[in-house]
C-alpha cells in the first residue's frame, strides 16, 4: 500500500475543509460571547474532562496534552539502544491515544493532515519533487517493480488519471486482477480494469457487497482457464512421440520375399464375390477343402 504526492498536495487545503474551519471559528466566537450554547459538552478524549466551549477544550489540549506528548517524543529521541526500545513500548499506547484525539481537536499547521491520515491507514507515503507528473512516474515505476518481482496478484489503483492505462494493460497481460477506485463514472481506467468503484459506492457499502461476487467470478474464470484445452506441440510430442516413431519406422521398412502367385490367387478369390453377398456354409466348406 503506497501513495506518492508532491509537497503541494500535502500543503493544499480543499475548499470544503476551508469552509468547515471557517464555520468552526465562527461557532467558537458565538460560544465565547454566550450567544449559542452546545447541547452536549466537549469531552477531552485523553483525560475525559468536559468543557462547555470548544475553545476551552483546544486550550486545555494544547497546554497539557500537547506538552506531555512533546516531552515523550523528546525523551524517546534522546534515548539509545535498549532504553529507547523500552520507552517506545512504554509510551506507545499513550501516544496513539493522543494522536487519535488530536485529529479532532487540533487544526494541522500545514494542509489538512493528508499524509498523517494515509500513514494511519497503513500506507507508505512518498514525497516527490514538484515537477509535473513526478508522482505519476514514481507510482508507475513502483507498480512495474512490484510486478517484475511478482509480489502481488491484484492491483488496486485509486486514481482517475488516464496516464495509468498502460500500466493496467500491462498488469492484465501479466495475469493480475485490476481494480480502479475513482470518481469518474465511465473513465478510461474503469473501462480497462476488471472492476471499478466510485467513492460513493465505497462509502455506502455497495463496493463491499459486490466484492464477494467479483471475487467469485474471478475464481470461476480461473477454473475455466485450467479446464480449457490448448494445443501445445511440446506436450503432444512427449505423449505421442513413441507412436510417431513407430509410424515412421513402419513406413521405412522394406519387405523382401518371393511371390509364388498364391497370394494373388487368394486375393482374387476373396474379391470374387460381391460385397453384399454373404458366404454360405457350402462356400466355407469348399474354401476349407481347397
Amino acid at each position: 500500500m503506497v501513495a506518492y504526492a508532491n509537497q503541494h498536495s500535502f500543503s493544499y487545503v480543499p475548499k470544503a475543509v476551508r469552509e468547515q474551519r471557517r464555520e468552526r471559528k465562527l461557532l467558537n466566537q458565538l460560544e465565547n460571547k454566550g450567544v449559542i450554547k452546545s447541547i452536549d459538552p466537549y469531552v477531552c478524549k485523553v483525560c475525559g474532562r468536559r468543557f462547555y466551549t470548544n475553545e476551552k477544550l483546544v486550550n486545555h489540549f494544547k497546554q497539557i496534552h500537547e506538552r506531555e506528548h512533546q516531552k515523550r517524543v523528546n525523551q524517546i529521541e534522546s534515548a539509545r539502544g535498549s532504553r529507547r526500545v523500552k520507552l517506545v513500548g512504554k509510551y506507545s499506547m499513550k501516544m496513539e491515544k493522543y494522536k487519535n484525539a488530536a485529529r479532532e481537536v487540533l487544526t494541522p499547521k500545514v494542509g489538512y493532515g493528508l499524509a498523517d491520515e494515509l500513514k494511519r491507514a497503513g500506507f507508505w507515503v512518498g514525497t516527490v519533487s514538484n515537477r509535473p507528473q513526478a508522482a505519476d512516474f514514481a507510482l508507475r515505476d513502483h507498480i512495474v517493480d512490484v510486478m517484475d518481482k511478482r509480489k502481488a496478484e491484484c492491483l488496486m489503483l485509486v486514481s482517475d488519471d488516464s496516464d495509468f492505462v498502460g500500466v493496467l494493460k500491462e498488469a492484465k497481460l501479466r495475469c493480475l486482477k485490476t481494480i480502479v477506485v475513482g470518481d469518474a463514472d465511465d473513465g478510461a481506467l474503469k473501462r480497462v480494469a476488471d472492476a471499478g468503484f466510485s467513492w460513493t459506492e465505497i462509502l455506502k457499502g455497495k463496493a463491499k457487497k459486490e466484492a464477494v461476487s467479483v471475487v467469485g467470478k474471478w475464481k470461476d474464470r480461473d477454473i475455466l482457464k485450467k479446464l480449457e484445452w490448448t494445443y501445445d506441440p511440446e506436450v503432444e510430442r512427449k505423449f505421442y512421440g513413441s507412436e510417431d516413431m513407430f509410424d515412421e519406422e513402419s513406413e521405412d521398412l522394406d519387405f523382401d520375399g518371393s511371390d509364388d502367385g498364391n497370394s494373388s490367387d487368394y486375393m482374387h478369390k476373396e474379391d470374387s464375390g460381391a460385397w453384399w453377398e454373404l458366404d454360405t456354409d457350402s462356400d466355407a466348406d469348399s474354401s476349407k477343402s481347397q
